[in-house]
């Protein structure tokens, strides 16, 4: 019977995931990632090298992931509250992803693994808004990777400080999830308005 190396690979991801979103990549250990895989810990070194690659090997899957889930191209054509709104529910339904950047920027003191390849990444996004801003449909009063963070940050605050958004709006309800949505919507397009 063969080894299935692909799906192997992809639960060791799946279980560090978790692990690093939970405990971060100094309070979590490859014995503990390795038994939540159901793998054992030489196959997880095998793989993946020591914990801090692992770790970047996580946060690059889940950056793909977020990068599938939520393409953009040009808010010259596509709304930018609405980009905003999909942003926001990404980060509700995959709270890790921002739990992983905070441990990411609590570990790293300087530059990050692969920063050049996410560099590539996020240049998408501001260049997005700079074809807005050509166009007219955009503000220029707020530089493009300015604006690109700005509309980051209010889609995935929520989830990542969830118990400061509890404290300020209350507990998530549908109605709460509604009104926060909209609210997200709304000031994306507000930042962004071109008069």
């Amino acid at each position: 019977m063969a080894w299935d190396t692909e799906g192997t690979k992809r639960k060791i991801l799946d279980a560090a995931m978790t692990e690093f979103a939970r405990f971060g990549p100094d309070g979590t250990t490859q014995e503990r990632i390795a038994k939540l895989a159901g793998v054992n810990k030489e196959r997880v070194y095998n793989y993946f090298g020591d914990k801090r690659t692992l770790f970047s090997a996580v946060l690059c899957s889940e950056l793909a992931k977020v990068a599938l889930a939520l393409p953009i191209t040009s808010f010259a054509v596509e709304d930018i509250g609405d980009y905003a709104g999909r942003a926001y529910d990404y980060h509700l339904d995959n709270p890790e992803l921002s739990r992983l950047l905070r441990w990411e920027g609590l570990t790293f003191d300087d530059e990050v693994p692969d920063e050049e390849q996410r560099r590539e990444y996020y240049g998408y996004k501001i260049q997005a808004v700079a074809d807005g801003q050509r166009e007219g449909k955009v503000t220029q009063a707020i530089e493009a990777d300015h604006l690109a963070f700005l509309v980051l940050s209010l889609a995935g605050w929520w989830s990542a400080v969830p118990q400061v958004a509890r404290m300020l709006t209350g507990p998530l309800s549908m109605k709460e999830h509604d009104r926060r949505r909209a609210s997200v919507i709304g000031a994306a397009r507000r930042l962004a308005y071109a008069p």
